[in-house]
C-alpha cells in the first residue's frame, strides 16, 4: 500500500518538520519513503509545504499531483490542497486558523483546532504534531508508537524540554481525530 501525503502552512509551523517525522517512521517500519521539502523565499512566514509518500513497495515517483492526504495549517494552503485531494481521501484542516468548510463530500474532511490542542500543553508552534496524530487516527498508515519514539529522537537537542509536551500533543492530535470528522 502507498499513501503520499501533502502537508502545507506558513514557515514556521513545523511543516518540514512534520514530513521528515513521517518519513523517519516509515523508515523505522522498513517502508520505502519519499520526502520533498519545498518553501518560498522566506522560510518564517512564508508558505512551506513538503510531500511525503510511505509505502509497502519501490516507489514509482517521488511527485504528487493528487495526494491521498492533505495537512493544511493556513487558509493559503486549504486554497491550493482541498482541490487536489484523491476522491475518497483526507483533507486534516487546522480550524484555529482555517475558517473555511471543505466543498467537497467526496473526501473526509476533519477540522482540528491544532493551535489550541498544542496551546492547551505548552505553545502553539506544536501544532504540526497534533496534525500529525489526527491524521494517524484516521488512517493509521504507520504505528503511533514508532512515530512516538521517532519524535523523541529527533527533536533537536535546543528542544529537548518540549519532548514530553510533544508526545502528549501528538495524543491529543490522535485523540481528537478520533472523535472529531466532518
Amino acid at each position: 500500500m502507498e499513501t503520499s501525503i501533502i502537508i502545507a502552512g506558513f514557515g514556521g509551523q513545523g511543516v518540514l518538520f512534520a514530513g521528515q517525522l513521517l518519513a523517519y517512521a516509515g523508515m523505522k517500519e522498513g517502508k520505502q519513503v519519499t520526502w520533498i521539502p519545498s518553501y518560498g523565499p522566506a522560510m518564517r512566514g512564508g508558505t512551506a509545504s513538503c510531500t511525503a509518500i510511505i509505502s509497502d513497495d519501490v516507489i514509482g515517483a517521488p511527485l504528487v499531483a493528487q495526494p491521498d492526504v492533505a495537512i493544511v495549517l493556513n487558509l493559503p494552503s486549504f486554497e491550493k490542497y482541498e482541490p487536489l485531494v484523491k476522491e475518497k481521501g483526507l483533507l486534516i484542516v487546522n480550524s484555529s486558523i482555517v475558517t473555511e468548510k471543505a466543498k467537497r463530500p467526496e473526501i473526509e474532511t476533519v477540522y482540528l483546532p491544532a493551535n489550541s490542542i498544542a496551546e492547551e500543553v505548552g505553545t502553539s508552534k506544536m501544532l504540526n504534531v497534533a496534525t500529525i496524530g489526527a491524521m494517524l487516527a484516521r488512517r493509521p498508515i504507520l504505528d503511533l508508537d514508532v512515530v512516538r519514539e521517532m519524535l523523541v529522537e529527533h527533536l533537536s537537542k535546543k528542544k529537548a524540554q518540549l519532548v514530553d509536551a510533544n508526545l502528549q500533543v501528538l495524543n491529543r492530535g490522535y485523540e481528537a481525530g478520533l472523535l472529531v470528522a466532518a
